[in-house]
């Protein structure tokens, strides 16, 4: 059974088809690209599994379970989360505040309680502390964990959306475009974290129009053009299929791959 499946998966806005029945599955332990020119419908597939889309048609499953339309927080709870980007981090917050968020998505301590630090919440505090510590040191956070979110450099910010992520103790997480913007070092750190996520037993779809990234971490490719699912292979299969190429790729690419 796939971890993540989607059948069908169609979505209209007016007359327009965002989305068109799209079928796709990732299984445990993979790391799958979704790729596509602007427009292809990558993060409406993503709004729509995440729950902040309903489906006109088709039927998302996760571990087997029928998750559409769902909302986003009983989707979280399920397991699957989505990075968070930096314009959603609470950039008034630090590191670590903005990372304990992340717990309180799945956590059973109430917020409130956390925030008045309630002495039957302060042992479950100091575990979650502990916790987001370790995960603010391995996206090498640690150092920055007690700045404000505002004041990290761009790369920093990214690698916060993704610590977030990371506290709600996810299986699969949806990634998108987590690289924009990043220098080549800041993109080669993602990409060996991304490795180093998948090793911790945690599966990965991306959305990214990164091709170095896209083509050295993902283990299989799903190619959307205007909705639809055009091509679905290895990396070295999608540089050679010729509809890619000519939809998306480019001949000069291909030509690298």
């Amino acid at each position: 059974m796939p971890l993540l499946e989607v059948k069908g998966l169609t979505k209209h806005f007016g007359g327009l088809a965002a989305v068109n029945y799209l079928d796709f599955s990732v299984e445990k332990g993979e790391i799958v690209g979704l790729i596509g020119p602007n427009g292809a419908g990558k993060t409406t597939v993503f709004n729509m599994i995440m729950g902040t889309c309903t489906p006109t048609k088709g039927r998302i499953f996760f571990k087997g379970k029928d998750v559409s339309g769902r909302k986003s927080h009983t989707v979280v709870s399920h397991g699957l989360v989505r990075s968070f980007q930096r314009t959603v981090l609470f950039n008034e917050m630090t590191v670590l505040q903005n990372i304990f968020l992340g717990f309180h998505l799945v956590s059973e301590t109430r917020f409130l309680d956390s925030l008045l630090n309630f002495n039957s919440s302060k042992k479950k505090q100091k575990q979650l502390f502990e916790k987001a510590t370790e995960i603010a040191e391995f996206m090498g956070l640690g150092g920055s964990r007690d700045q404000l979110a505002k004041n990290l450099p761009h790369g920093h910010q990214r690698r916060l959306g993704v610590a977030i992520a990371l506290a709600t103790n996810p299986e699969l997480i949806l990634m998108d475009e987590p690289v924009t913007g990043m220098n080549t070092e800041e993109t080669d750190n993602m990409m060996n974290k991304i490795k180093e996520i998948r090793d911790r037993g945690i599966t990965t779809l991306v959305v990214e129009h990164d091709m170095r990234l896209v083509m050295n971490t993902c283990d299989r490719l799903c190619v959307l053009n205007f909705g639809m699912k055009i091509a679905e292979g290895s990396p070295s299969e999608i540089c050679a299929n010729k509809e890619v190429i000519a939809a998306y790729l480019g001949s000069d690419y291909a030509s690298l791959c």
